[in-house]
């Protein structure tokens, strides 16, 4: 489809002559996600559609659920989204804090905070790209009773982009001016054109804390505030008990803004084990009613659910696994750090080796025996939406290939089978969080590994810890004081513009932010960084999508090697409603779960 016709389109729905609905389908027929048309047409004046999650509702009344077990194999440390750096602190989060808005699985902006979305239409969003004005749902309460307002709104951006916080978050709220307007309306102004303006209190990065509660803990007071620890939201449950790494409880808000929500009277939220253990507590044996990221191997996953008390629920969004090559030397110590921007991986470093380890990645094999329906292999960082996809890659399985342009850059088997130069040695410590797919990757990975000359010691990092936001711990992911590590990264926005910040140089995690920049391998790269600055402020939908695409090309062919594109997979108990969405936390829509009769 031309952009001629796709304009045509998009008028025909501005007039009426075709419904919004039959417009997604026909994007979703070209291979464009949701999302991504309903971006379309909100930049076209076309306001987005209302979500049908509050209609798919049944409960007549808040309460009377009983409690909401949830089992996450990866347990929460911390309870502020601002320095929640793992997905489950996260989703810790979510149960107490919210945005002003979310995605849903139809890909419209779904009000949270918001007393609507900003449009063209009702004068939220202006024509040059420069300013977004959000109106606040009034008579929203936090959990101590005192009323959400704009100070809340503009102390969170404050809070964030203060780079004595070091918030993970930071990068949403740095470039964005934050204005109140009255206690009820927020206006967000930005430098540049911005197209993409649904990042900065939207979704995962949105999530807004109290100012009243955090207020003397800003800046370089940020790590000391109790309120880490003993969460006070506006969300639909209340805080009751946290204990890191272990369980965080709370009990229904009376107060909540939602009427007859929520269902459930109490939730639990409970850590450790594993990914299997935590699969059979909800599909085999019905002790809890929901578990978080099934990274279990489908086969075990489809007998699992033969046993029929439970279903596995896929979303797809963004997500991706990916194997990351450590661009800087984490056994060389510099002013105190290791892993510093100031050296340089010894053999990372060189082209010739980054190329020979993509080469020796068996991603289809990987796909098929660990992943199954739950993973596609890919060769690409952004796999979604559609327009983002680079259709210029793709992925090989050659050991021999591998072996021959390693033999032409100069890396040269020695006795003891391991291939060196100018004195080093292919030698790499690869780690990882503890679960099976992850240590199956790692042993495909290095059996191959070796044959081709390069030795791999395998390290495998309990996931509290691995994914801990502890500063303190050199064992964390942001760390990355290991020459390869593997994860998944979650893309929780529609579009590239925040999922893109783990490639450019500015996001580096270093010692200086405590390790809370996106961009873990800690690539320099001028071509990624004017690609992502270009497309940031590049209002034409077509034109910007083209300059991700070239982004994405660039990075796979430096230190980042994609794997999978991956579902966001739970097991749900047979009764349980969980509507959720692959562009967000599973728990965005908590406040919308419950139980039929």
């Amino acid at each position: 489809m031309t952009e001629h016709e796709l304009r045509t389109l998009i008028g025909e729905v501005k007039d009426g002559r075709l419904s919004r609905r039959a417009f997604v389908g026909r994007m979703l027929g070209l291979g464009l996600s949701a999302p991504m048309a309903g971006m379309m047409l909100a930049q076209n004046g076309v306001a987005f559609a209302a979500s049908p999650l509050r209609d798919a509702y049944k409960p007549g009344k808040a309460g009377g659920g009983g409690p909401l077990k949830l089992l996450f194999w990866q347990a929460a440390t911390l309870i502020n989204p601002h320095f929640a750096i793992g997905t489950k602190d996260q989703e810790g989060s979510r149960i107490f804090y919210e945005p002003l808005a979310a995605w849903d699985a139809d890909g419209n902006l779904f009000p949270i905070l918001a007393a609507e979305i900003p449009s063209k239409e009702n004068g939220g969003v202006a024509a040059d790209g420069r300013s977004v004005t959000w109106k606040l749902k009034p008579g929203v309460k936090w959990h101590d009773g005192k009323p959400f307002t704009a100070d809340d709104v503009v102390f969170t951006a404050e809070y964030a982009a203060n780079p004595a916080t070091a918030a993970v978050t930071g990068g949403s709220y740095i470039n964005v001016k934050v204005e109140k307007v009255d206690d009820l309306t927020v206006k967000l102004s930005f430098k540049e054109p911005t197209p993409f303006w649904a990042d900065a209190f939207v979704s995962s990065a949105g999530m807004i804390i109290p100012k009243h509660v955090f207020a003397d803990y800003a800046g370089d007071k940020s790590r000391d505030a109790p309120a880490n620890l003993a969460p006070v939201g506006t969300g639909p449950y209340k805080f009751s008990e946290f204990r890191p790494g272990d369980i965080l409880r709370g009990v229904r808000n009376p107060d909540y803004h939602v009427p007859n929500r929520p269902f459930f009277d109490s939730i639990e939220m409970k850590g450790g084990g594993d990914a299997v253990s935590a699969a059979r507590a909800v599909l085999q044996t019905a002790e809890y009613d929901y578990a978080w990221n099934m990274q279990v191997e489908d086969e075990i996953l489809k007998r699992l659910e033969a046993e029929g008390k439970g279903r596995v629920k896929m979303d797809y969004g963004g997500n991706l696994e990916f194997l990351l090559l450590n661009a800087t030397d984490p056994n060389v110590e510099v002013d105190g750090e290791r892993a510093s921007l100031k050296t340089k991986h010894p053999a990372f470093s060189d082209p010739a080796v980054r190329k020979a380890m993509n080469l020796l990645v068996n991603r289809a094999a990987i796909q098929q025996h660990i992943y199954g329906r739950t993973g596609r292999a890919t060769a690409n960082v952004f796999n979604g939406p559609a327009p983002f996809v680079s259709k210029n890659t793709s992925f090989a399985f050659e050991p021999e290939k591998a072996a021959q342009i390693l033999d032409e850059a100069g890396w040269k088997k020695g006795g003891d089978g391991i291939r060196a130069k100018d004195g080093k040695k292919l030698k790499f410590v690869f780690q990882t969080s503890i679960n099976a797919p992850r240590q199956k990757t790692q042993a495909i990975i290095k059996q191959v590994a070796q044959k081709a000359g390069i030795d791999m010691e395998l390290k495998s990092i309990p996931g509290s810890v691995f994914f801990s936001s502890d500063v303190a711990n050199p064992d964390t992911y942001p760390h990355f004081y290991a020459d390869m590590e593997m994860y998944t990264w979650n893309m929780t926005q529609a579009d590239p513009a925040v999922f893109a910040l783990q490639y450019v140089s500015w996001e580096a995690a270093t010692k200086a932010n405590k390790w809370q920049g996106r961009n873990i391998c800690r690539m320099q790269n001028p071509e990624v960084d004017a690609c992502y600055r270009a497309a940031q402020g590049e209002l034409d939908l077509v034109k910007r999508a083209a300059l991700f695409v070239k982004m994405n090309d660039l990075v796979v062919a430096d230190y980042v090697l994609p794997l999978l594109h991956r579902a966001q997979v739970s097991a749900i108990n047979g009764k349980l409603e969980a509507p959720a969405s692959g562009w967000d936390n599973s728990l965005a829509f908590l406040a919308e779960w419950y139980k039929q009769a």
